[in-house]
């Protein structure tokens, strides 16, 4: 009964939504519609090319077999990795990330038992880091400033003689700070040239430019439904090299660090979404930028007491957008928002269903507050102005309506 009574408030829901002047999704953090061109490129893999098991030696397989080592190539140009055996099919950004994480610090364990890690990565990180301590490893989280910038000193001081691996990620996907990676594997090489770098790369991959060698990072994270190709795969960068462990065992494959069949179709998704990402990147960055920074612009213009979180100008991401409402609950401004055909999150969507702040938020300083009043947008090349202009349309009157219910609750105490 109370699963009948759940749906049949969502069917409300979706049906307030009918008439609806227009529809603009900036919920990229948590998943995508796939453009057209990348969803026709899949479906001939479905059921007329390279269907087959790519292990076989057989027609099908040696086809399927070919389509992957391709994937691989390109996706490695992509990054500057010098060899397709260093691209890592996975099902996605977590499964690529515990592997990392994970696979590394159990493959390294003779050599020590710590792992430094900074305090806005992703839940797959924090949460893997967690499980390692419960086998012996020690896990350090470095701290960052009120932009979301990893503190370079502290992780000096992080660095000893049991350090194996460090992860920090090269975008925040909440707030969309650039991290100065290439220092900080500077940093951390200098004073332990043995000791693993990883970055997770995923909200990174398609929005800067990114190889891994000018980087010097051993381990890269990526992931396809962040740059509009489809869920269900990603990738782990792993240099020749570097002793990473399976995390799981069963029919090997062509990729070594992941057991099992290749989703081939998936794989040719991410390959399109990686090439639609890659043409005409300078063009497609400025696109962003110009759209991201109209759309703070115009928040802060038309609507009072509002925080910018995460850094301004290049040093952000260009396509993030995220920002505190104040006076505003952040679950209720999404939905506010959705009946006006405007799709965003609010915080973070790792935790939202568990009613806790973002971990990234509170990091940077962020009152309990003013984490719960942020929103989170994302654009994309395929946006246009008129969505943009439609969005500044409408968010002002959403924050109106509920301050003004949060008001009279205010008065009614």
């Amino acid at each position: 009964m109370g699963d009948f009574v759940i749906f049949k408030s969502v069917e409300k829901l979706i049906k307030a939504h009918e008439g609806i002047e227009r529809e603009v999704y900036l919920d990229l953090e948590n998943s995508s519609p796939i453009p057209t061109e990348i969803v026709e490129a899949m479906i001939p893999y479905f059921s007329e090319k390279a269907y087959g098991n790519p292990t076989i030696t057989h027609k099908p397989g040696w086809m399927a077999y070919e389509e992957i080592q391709k994937a691989s190539g390109r996706i490695a140009e992509y990054v500057g990795a010098s060899s397709i055996e260093e691209i890592n099919f996975t099902p996605g950004e977590t499964e690529s990330n515990n592997l990392a994480l994970i696979g590394t610090a159990l493959a390294n364990k003779k050599k020590g038992s710590k792992i430094v890690v900074s305090e806005i990565e992703p839940l797959s990180i924090t949460f893997a880091s967690k499980m390692l301590e419960k086998y012996g490893f020690k896990v350090e989280k470095i701290p960052v400033d009120s932009e979301g910038f990893v503190s370079l000193e502290k992780l000096l001081d992080a660095i000893d003689k049991e350090t194996i691996l460090v992860s920090i990620m090269l975008v925040n996907h909440e707030i969309g700070t650039v991290e100065p990676i290439k220092e900080a594997v500077k940093i951390v090489k200098e004073k332990n040239p043995e000791i693993l770098f990883h970055t997770d790369a995923s909200d990174a991959y398609g929005k800067i430019p990114i190889n891994v060698d000018e980087l010097g990072v051993d381990l890269m994270t990526l992931s396809s439904y962040k740059i509009l190709g489809p869920r269900g795969i990603g990738a782990l960068y792993a240099r020749e090299g570097v002793n990473v462990k399976r995390l799981l065992e069963g029919q090997i494959g062509t990729q070594k660090l992941w057991p099992g069949v290749e989703n081939v179709p998936l794989i040719i998704g991410f390959l399109k979404a990686s090439e639609l990402a890659f043409k005409n990147f300078g063009e497609n960055i400025s696109r962003m930028k110009k759209l991201r920074t109209r759309l703070i612009g115009g928040i802060f213009e038309r609507i009072s007491e509002t925080v910018l979180n995460g850094p301004k100008g290049d040093k952000r991401a260009p396509d993030n957008v995220n920002i505190s409402i104040l006076h505003c609950e952040g679950e209720a401004l999404t939905i506010e928002l959705s009946l006006r055909g405007v799709y965003v999150s609010s915080g973070s969507a790792c935790t939202r269903l568990i009613l806790q702040p973002s971990h990234v938020l509170t990091a940077i300083g962020r009152k309990f507050e003013e984490a719960h009043g942020s929103v989170l947008m994302k654009v994309t090349r395929y946006h246009t102005d008129e969505d943009i202009e439609y969005v500044l349309k409408v968010f002002p009157k959403a924050v109106e309506r509920l301050r003004v219910i949060s008001s009279i609750k205010g008065d009614a105490k």
